[in-house]
C-alpha cells in the first residue's frame, strides 16, 4: 500500500492562498483600508504573499512591488483578526511564513502603516509592537504611522 505525503509547509495557524480566496475577501471588505467594498480581487498589483487561517477568520498579506515612498521593503498591507489567537502571535508567524516562503527581507524589512484615525486604540499598532515591530515613522501626507520588523 502506497502512502500520499503531502508536502504542505506548517506555519503556525495561518495556511497559504492565492490572492482570490473569497474568505480573505470578506475580511478585507471589513478593514478599515478597503478601497473597494466586493470587489473580488483585495491584494495590490505585483508579488503577494496571502495567508489564512482555517477558518477563514484572519488574513495576512505580504506585498512586494514598486514602491513610492522610497524603501525597499516588503509591505503587510492587510491584516486582520477575528479569531482567539492573540494578534501578536499571528503577525509573528506571518512574519516567519513570509520569511520561509521569499527569503531574506529587503534592506528595509517587512513595514506596515497604520491609521490612527481609523482604529479604536490610543497606542496604534499596539499588536505589531508586541510582535516585535518598531514605530519608525510617520506619513507626511496622510498621517499614517510606519511600523517596520527585520531590517537587514
Amino acid at each position: 500500500m502506497n502512502q500520499l505525503m503531502l508536502d504542505i509547509p506548517n506555519y503556525g495557524p495561518w495556511i497559504l492562498t492565492h490572492k482570490g480566496d473569497s474568505s480573505c475577501r470578506l475580511l478585507a471588505d471589513r478593514h478599515y483600508s478597503r478601497q473597494t467594498i466586493g470587489h473580488p480581487m483585495f491584494t495590490r498589483p505585483g508579488r503577494n504573499l496571502v495567508l489564512r487561517t482555517a477558518l477563514g477568520n484572519a488574513v495576512w498579506v505580504t506585498w512586494s512591488g514598486i514602491r513610492d515612498d522610497g524603501l525597499d521593503a516588503w509591505e503587510c498591507t492587510i491584516f486582520r483578526n477575528e479569531t482567539h489567537y492573540l494578534s501578536s502571535n499571528l503577525i509573528r508567524s506571518a512574519v516567519e511564513a513570509t520569511i520561509a516562503e521569499w527569503g531574506t527581507p529587503p534592506v528595509d524589512g517587512i513595514i506596515t502603516y497604520v491609521d490612527p484615525k481609523k482604529i479604536n486604540s490610543m497606542n496604534p499598532g499596539c499588536c505589531f509592537k508586541k510582535a516585535g515591530w518598531q514605530r519608525i515613522g510617520k506619513n507626511s501626507k496622510r498621517g499614517l504611522i510606519l511600523l517596520q520588523v527585520g531590517r537587514g
